[in-house]
């Protein structure tokens, strides 16, 4: 079984903070206040971590989820997804173009809530932070 782990967020954050012992002020002020180019970073697992929570989803949420996500990737002139080679932080994730622009007001978590919002699953009215979903599903 594989499982692929999309995360959206803001471009320089992604590529020059690798962990958070690589964290700087610039760049954390960068991705929260300005303007930027945001990418897709997608990981594969070959199996469920126990952190997880698990979601049910049915048919049509799915396909709605599976859109808003396809949708968050830019992609070039043919349609393609538009990879960036060897910018992965291991051999199990990549990173990829994306659409829109990271801030404190639009963070990763909030993209995922309004994927959840948009597929007619439990979704906050906004949440920064990872706590506010997680607590409809717990």
């Amino acid at each position: 079984m594989k499982i692929i782990c999309p995360r959206w967020g803001d471009e320089n954050f992604y590529l020059n903070t690798p962990t958070w012992g690589d964290l700087t002020f610039s760049n954390a002020f960068k991705a929260m206040f300005l303007k930027s180019a945001t990418l897709m970073h997608v990981t594969r697992y070959k199996q469920k971590r126990t952190d997880w929570i698990e979601i049910k989803v049915n048919e049509s949420e799915l396909q709605k989820l599976n859109a808003y996500l396809q949708n968050t990737f830019d992609t070039n002139e043919s349609g393609m997804k538009i990879i960036l080679e060897n910018k992965g932080y291991s051999s199990i994730d990549d990173f990829y173009k994306s659409k829109g622009s990271y801030s404190c007001f639009k963070t990763c978590n909030s993209w995922v809530n309004k994927g959840f919002k948009e597929s007619g699953l439990k979704s906050c009215l906004w949440t920064p932070f990872d706590f506010g979903l997680l607590n409809k599903y717990k």
